[in-house]
């Protein structure tokens, strides 16, 4: 069988990206090494949390818009290749290109005997650079040249965890970098297919391209740091509200409100990840890297702003029961990497509070990390029945239905640290409430 496109790797950017392509009617092989990870998709049964995933799985399976392989050499039965795999980082923060690597080989060798054009999309995020060194790879073990045999296009995702396939589907921008026009031509007529008719296509180079997610992301990541930063500032003086600020400065159109919501920081796979990968490689290059470096430190320390509220109020936190609503960096997912809870259940347990917590769908993620030392509630009013504190961590929407009666009702001391602003310090007045950036 022949397949409209093949995409090697199937986590999260390349199920999301193959099951939409699917639904908009275009034949998809999906390829991945994980025997696991492949029986449970061609159940419908998605290894990742996201909102109307199942749904466009199972009906992508039942109409044979999406086929599975574990075999790289099965995607010479699509012209244009997808690569998803992982960029994880080193410890130095650097990327590791060892599984793009391996998979460019693999597809050079697959394609080694075959006289048919092939166009090789590079979809995972890779630093400036990588694109040749991926063409250099595909020539060196399948003896064909770049622009002749073979293209390689860099078109990096924009996805965010909780709305993947809407940002699949509706995106505000389709990154393109490519050097031949016959590579335009090709990945235009795909993209025609399943976009609206008004493409928002930016052609670059690949280098371009490459640096644009990071930028993307970077930039996205400082506009937090920055709002924790004058939300620290917002909680030293009278009357200091940091929503306030935020507001105001929103209104400016140079500015918009978008990513400024202050917080107990970022986390997830992408932010922390590229912002340490562009560090190292600016390092690389010799560019001073100080602006990011000081997004990382506010990142890293703005969890404090909760024991800050603590030791002021509980003091000593031993046998002290404490609880947290929200364990996943985000609401809408299930991923608890570089999530602000874990820093924050650690220190607990530190000093020897009593944990309790809750999130609708990461509590068993969070188990894995750590197990029997913490209790996992079954919902928001078991979690903090009892507690002498309640953290927001998340700003799940069940979480906003709790209503002042409940925590007097049910906490031993009604006392909120609200690490997301999701309540207002006037609807919560007779309350002990404390929230980040509130002064």
């Amino acid at each position: 069988m022949e397949y409209d496109v093949a995409f090697v790797g199937l986590g999260y950017v390349g199920l999301s990206t193959a099951v939409c392509f699917a639904d908009r009617g275009i034949n998809v092989l999906g390829v991945d090494i994980d025997s696991k990870k492949i029986n449970r998709i061609k159940n419908a049964d998605s290894p990742i949390h996201e909102r109307y995933m199942n749904e466009l799985l199972e009906k992508a399976i039942k109409k044979n818009r999406l086929s599975l392989s574990r075999k790289v050499a099965d995607v010479t039965k699509a012209k244009i290749i997808f690569l998803t795999v992982g960029t994880p980082s080193r410890k130095n923060g650097s990327i590791d290109l060892k599984y793009i690597e391996q998979a460019s080989k693999d597809i050079a060798i697959a394609i080694k005997d075959i006289e048919e054009y092939f166009v090789i999309v590079i979809k995972s995020t890779v630093v400036p650079g990588t694109a040749l060194k991926i063409i250099d790879n595909l020539e060196k073990h399948s003896r064909k040249k770049n622009s002749i045999h073979f293209g390689v296009i860099v078109n990096p995702e924009f996805l965010q965890e909780g709305s993947a396939i809407n940002d699949t589907l509706r995106p505000d921008k389709i990154v393109v970098g490519v050097n031949s026009e016959k590579d335009k031509k090709i990945i235009y007529k795909l993209f025609k297919k399943i976009y609206r008719k008004n493409l928002p296509i930016v052609y670059t180079t690949p280098s371009n391209a490459e640096l644009i997610k990071y930028a993307n992301n970077s930039l996205l990541a400082t506009k937090i740091s920055f709002m924790n930063y004058i939300s620290r500032i917002a909680e030293r003086i009278p009357d200091g509200d940091v929503n306030e600020i935020k507001y105001a400065i929103g209104m400016d159109k140079r500015i918009s409100e978008s990513f400024l919501n202050a917080g107990l920081g970022f986390g997830g796979s992408c932010f922390p990840k590229d912002v340490k990968a562009l560090i190292a490689f600016s390092k690389e290059l010799g560019v001073n890297s100080e602006i990011l470096q000081s997004v990382l430190a506010i990142n890293d320390t703005q969890f404090m702003s909760v024991f800050n509220i603590l030791n002021k109020e509980l003091g000593q936190l031993e046998r002290k029961r404490i609880s947290i609503l929200g364990l996943a960096f985000k609401p809408e997912t299930d991923d608890i990497r570089d999530a602000t809870s874990i820093k924050i259940i650690k220190r607990l347990l530190d000093k020897k509070a009593k944990v309790r917590v809750y999130d609708p769908i990461a509590n068993n993620n969070m188990k894995r990390i750590f197990g029997s030392s913490i209790t996992y509630a079954k919902d928001s009013e078991s979690c903090i029945r009892n507690s002498d504190c309640c953290i927001i961590v998340t700003e799940w929407k069940e979480f906003k239905m709790l209503k002042p009666k409940d925590f007097i009702r049910l906490m031993k001391r009604p006392l909120i640290i609200d690490g997301r602003r999701i309540f207002s310090k006037k609807q919560f007045n007779k309350l002990e409430y404390h929230a980040i950036g509130l002064g």
